[in-house]
Parts: structure tokens; C-alpha cells; sequence
């Protein structure tokens, strides 16, 4: 197999031609603001299919011979990869079998579907559908796919770092969240061929540190499943090509936990108006969270991918909230007697808090047959507004304690 080099990286970038976005990378002076550093963004989320896979399953697509391509592609995914493989190719005439986990969103299906590609649902677990997807390769004669696995694939993603070496003359250091490590191989492989001084962090979860764990023991490991919200990076052992690359061109692997990168995902809609999902956000959790001393480098974040469950967007913003300290929910003992929820909603609005929600029952929390309780949430400006708030329910006499 061809090995991964800078060579590779350019033909890659030539065969790909227009075929692929050149996503943008600008400057984002609010987030420049915040972290003190001079912070670019490289917006993958806003490829067709919405995340930078599709670079390496196009350049895989196109060194195919014409015998391979009749007999058709075959791939495992949840998510980017099976879009990816599928929408390009569809556009070259290539059948393409997209096998993904039986519990995979429904919305992911049909996004995969509307691209072209046979789905196959099949397996409780990535790894029970790519076992499906490697037999039926043997069965059919299909050309599988790897999502990260594959100097071509490799070589397809590295073509990002050519475009921020273009993008950012200047760049100093690159984050890059890392699942199985074939985003960062490329990447870090393009950027330090060319100028060895650029710094190259990755970004794993916390849950399924599986890089961090292969490149302490100098081999790949299959680490324990653990559910995160970076679905997209949440890869149980890394690459046997993917390790060496990181080992020989990575200088740091940090970890964020699924708080941190729910607050970046916040950020990235509040401040950049731009939709990343858990893996997308990873990067940035971890400058934000001042993981790595990138002291004052000229930096690219990339956001990897924007391809996220709404519901589970949801669900991250109302988390996201509560760990700025801004949806605060607080249970309040009253009096049972009226007007006592007045007297509380009195106080509440001195402050400027917004109730969001309340839930009132008198039969529940253990309380005494004189009092009630109520928990309220609130919308908040923050851990100032929350303390506030407190002095003045304790000012008017109620006992009350915050609920996380």
C-alpha cells in the first residue's frame, strides 16, 4: 500500500480539484477576544455533506480502477463517512453499499439514501456493522471503504493542510480533533513536510482517549465503548497507518469532556453563527478550555463536521446553558399559604430573572403539611447573575437549594 507523504497529499489535491470546497479560514476576532490568541476557524461543517470526509472517500474514489468501480464500493458508518462515500460515488457512476448500525438516527439514513447509496442496517455497534460490511466485501467483490484506515483516504484529508498553509501563511499551530487519526495524519503530515516549526495538537474525548492510549504503549488498543456526545470522533482504537503518522508528526493529544465541548458548540452558534457537532467542536473545547499552551501562536481550530442530531443539539444547547450559568433551576421551600408565590416571583423579577419553567406539586419533596415547594428554572447572564439571585431569595427568608 502506498504510504502517506507530501507527495501523496498534492496528487490528492490535484485529483480532487474543484471537485471539493475550499472551505474558508478567517480570523474570528470575538474568539481571538476570548482565548487571547490569534484564532482561525477552518469551517469543514460547511462542505456539501457536511464534514471533511468527503475529501478522503472522493481521493480513494478516484484511484479505483475501471474493474473495481464496476463492481462497486462498500463502506461502515454512522455518519460523515457513509455521506461522504456515498454522494461522490453517486456522481461517478460508482454503486455504493453504505452498511450502518441499526440504531443509527433516522435523519443519517436518509441523508446517506438521498446521496445515492444501498444502506444496510445491520449490527448493534460500528464495529458489527463493519464486520457485515468486510464480509460482504469478500462476498460481492466490493472495494471497501476505511473511514480513516487508507493512505488514499489519509492523503484526501491531508489536502486541508495544504489550503491553511495557503490560507494562513503565517500559521503557528493547528488543533484537529481526532477519532480513528486520519484527519490529523493528513493534516499534520501536509503541514510538517512543509514547515516542521508549525505545532500539531489533537483533540480527543475524554471517554475514548484511543490515540492517547495507542501512542503510550506503541501499538493500537481497543479501548472500552463509552457513549459521548463527539459521536463523530468516538473510535474505540486507533489506525495501524494512522498511529505512526501521529507518533511522527502530532506533538501533543489532549482530551475534553462532553461539557466542554457542549459549551464550544454553544459558542460556535452564539459568537460565529455556525453549527458544529460534538466532534466539530472538540478542537475549539480545548483552546477554550486552555488544554494545550499555545501561548501566543497564530493558531487554526478546524471545525470538523456540522452534521448533528436536532434533537441532541437541543438537549447540548440546555446543557451548554446550565454550565455558563445560564439556565439556573433552584428549588424553593414556601409557606403554604397565599400569595407566598408572589412574595418569590416579587424577588425573582427585582432581579431581572426570567422564569423559563416551573414545576409546583405539594404532595412530593419531602416537605412538611405547612410548606410547599417549588422548583424554578431560570434563564440567567451568568454565575454573577446566580449569586444575585441567591443573596436576594436568602434577603426575603426562603430556604431554597439549586438542583443540577
Amino acid at each position: 500500500m502506498e504510504s502517506v507523504t507530501l507527495t501523496s497529499i498534492q496528487a490528492a489535491r490535484a485529483r480532487i480539484g474543484d471537485a471539493i470546497y475550499v472551505s474558508p479560514c478567517q480570523l474570528s476576532h470575538q474568539l481571538s477576544e476570548l482565548t487571547g490568541l490569534p484564532l482561525h476557524l477552518k469551517l469543514e461543517n460547511l462542505q456539501l455533506t457536511g464534514s471533511f470526509k468527503e475529501r478522503g472517500a472522493l481521493n480513494k474514489l478516484l484511484t479505483l480502477g475501471k474493474v473495481e468501480r464496476d463492481r462497486g464500493v462498500i463502506a461502515a458508518s454512522a455518519g460523515n463517512h457513509a455521506q461522504g462515500v456515498a454522494f461522490h460515488a453517486s456522481s461517478l457512476g460508482i454503486r455504493a453499499q453504505i452498511v450502518m448500525p441499526l440504531a443509527t438516527p433516522q435523519i443519517k439514513v436518509a441523508a446517506t439514501r438521498s446521496f445515492g447509496a444501498e444502506v444496510i442496517l445491520h449490527g448493534a455497534s460500528y464495529e458489527e456493522a463493519c464486520e457485515e460490511a468486510l464480509r460482504r466485501r469478500i462476498e460481492e467483490g466490493r472495494t471497501f471503504i476505511h473511514p480513516f484506515d487508507d493512505a488514499e483516504v489519509i492523503s484526501g484529508q491531508g489536502t486541508i493542510g495544504l489550503e491553511l498553509l495557503e490560507q494562513v501563511p503565517d500559521i503557528e499551530a493547528v488543533v484537529v480533533p481526532i477519532g480513528g487519526g486520519g484527519l490529523i495524519a493528513g493534516v499534520a503530515c501536509a503541514l510538517k513536510e512543509t514547515n516542521p516549526k508549525i505545532r500539531v495538537v489533537g483533540v480527543e474525548p475524554e471517554k475514548l482517549p484511543s490515540m492517547l492510549r495507542a501512542r503510550e504503549v506503541g501499538a493500537p488498543v481497543t479501548i472500552a465503548a463509552e457513549a459521548t456526545i463527539a459521536d463523530g470522533i468516538a473510535v474505540r482504537r486507533a489506525g495501524d497507518l494512522t498511529l505512526p503518522l501521529v507518533s511522527r508528526y502530532v506533538d501533543e493529544i489532549v482530551t475534553v469532556d462532553d461539557e466542554e465541548i457542549a459549551s464550544a458548540i454553544l459558542l460556535l452558534l452564539e459568537q460565529e453563527k455556525t453549527l458544529a457537532e460534538g466532534a466539530g467542536a472538540a478542537a475549539l473545547a480545548a483552546v477554550v478550555q486552555s488544554k494545550t499552551n499555545l501561548r501566543h501562536r497564530r493558531i487554526v481550530v478546524l471545525v470538523s463536521g456540522g452534521n448533528i442530531d436536532v434533537t441532541l443539539l437541543a438537549k447540548i444547547i440546555e446543557r451548554g446553558l446550565v454550565k455558563d450559568g445560564r439556565l439556573f433551576r433552584v428549588r424553593v421551600y414556601l409557606q403554604d399559604r397565599p400569595g407566598a408565590l408572589h412574595t418569590l416571583t416579587q424577588v425573582l423579577a427585582s432581579q431581572r430573572a426570567n422564569i423559563v419553567e416551573t414545576v409546583h406539586n405539594r404532595a412530593y419533596y419531602g416537605v412538611s403539611l405547612s410548606e410547599t415547594a417549588i422548583d424554578v428554572t431560570l434563564e440567567t447572564r451568568g454565575a454573577s447573575h446566580i449569586a444575585a439571585i441567591s443573596h436576594s431569595l436568602r434577603e426575603a427568608g426562603f430556604r431554597f437549594e439549586r438542583i443540577q
